[in-house]
């Protein structure tokens, strides 16, 4: 194929996010990259598609930099952009969870490689904890995890009530991509849980290197492809959809925007609703034209450095 789709993020100390945003920012318009980058104190959090050599190039330039030595990039084949805008951010947090004074570069949980997590994660000692949103794991999850009913990560911190039963476990950490895994291994960590683990490179590294076993449904990713397959070895689905309840992995946005609920909706219903997770979201005088594919993307105003946070297209 003749694009790529690069998952990446690292946690570092960044003295100037805004200046570095600039700069990152011309970097990615020079070689025509599309995608969600988020800038931070803390450090640097994206998700990119472009053309092989041009992605290629870009991992070259940004490991150059002392700073983003340790990054690793999870890369995965694409037919074409998977975006169709650029948003370089700065943020507090580059996943925000609203606890700034937790540096993983100081502290986390150990990192686990997708082979040393399939080995571990069935031992009666442990807990695999599953730190997504509930319309992430809903979509796809471990067999067994442990998930929390969470519409944000921000609301983990929430939950050290029901995790504390597991204190005495080994507790395996996971995520889509291991950013979240990162600070919500640290948080454990700091609140007194000694035994805490994460997948490292999170799932996407593990279908990648490790076939995907066990994990059961498809991937929420954060592009316009929506849900990817991760599990190339004992493959299921394991979502419904919202409307009938026949298994369905194909994720909407309802197309009411003041609904706007991410959910499974099975080809059918969505056809039969046209794009609606209800008849009542179907009549609402706001509801959006549907196109079939049940994702909304924001018009652009075109992008560039000197506009600031405005979205970039290619024309």
């Amino acid at each position: 194929m003749d694009y790529l789709v690069l998952l990446y993020y690292c946690y570092t100390p960044l003295n100037n996010p805004e200046q570095f945003r600039e700069e990152h920012h011309r970097l990615c318009l020079h070689l025509n990259l599309l995608g969600r980058i988020i800038v931070a104190p803390e450090g640097l959090n994206g998700t990119v598609s472009g053309r092989r050599a041009d992605c290629e190039q870009y991992m070259r330039l940004v490991k150059a930099d002392a700073r983003f030595a340790s990054l690793e990039f999870k890369v995965e084949e694409a037919s074409a952009h998977t975006f169709q805008k650029l948003h370089v951010r700065v943020k507090p947090e580059i996943v925000h969870v609203g606890l700034p004074g937790i540096k993983p570069y100081e502290r986390t949980g150990i990192h686990l490689s997708p082979q040393e997590f399939r080995d571990l994660k069935d031992q009666p000692d442990v807990v695999v904890l599953d730190v997504r949103s509930d319309y992430e794991h809903s979509l796809g999850r471990f067999k067994n995890a442990v998930t929390l009913d969470m519409e944000n990560f921000r609301e983990f911190p929430d939950k050290l009530d029901e995790l504390a039963q597991y204190r005495d476990k080994k507790i395996l950490t996971y995520c889509t991509g291991g950013i979240k895994c990162e600070k919500a291994s640290a948080f454990l960590l700091e609140q007194g849980f000694e035994n805490v683990y994460q997948l490292h490179g999170g799932i996407i590294k593990y279908g990648l290197e490790a076939g995907g076993e066990d994990f059961e449904g498809k991937c929420y990713v954060f592009d316009g492809r929506v849900a990817v397959d991760v599990n190339t070895v004992n493959p299921s689905v394991i979502s419904e959809c919202h409307h009938c309840h026949a298994l369905s992995s194909r994720m909407v946005n309802c197309a009411n925007p003041h609904c706007n609920a991410h959910l499974p909706l099975c080809e059918s219903c969505a056809q039969q609703l046209a794009g609606a997770c209800s008849p009542a979201c179907q009549q609402h005088p706001a509801k959006r034209p549907y196109n079939g594919t049940g994702t909304y993307p924001k018009l652009s105003n075109h992008y560039s450095p000197e506009q600031g946070l405005i979205s970039y297209k290619r024309s």
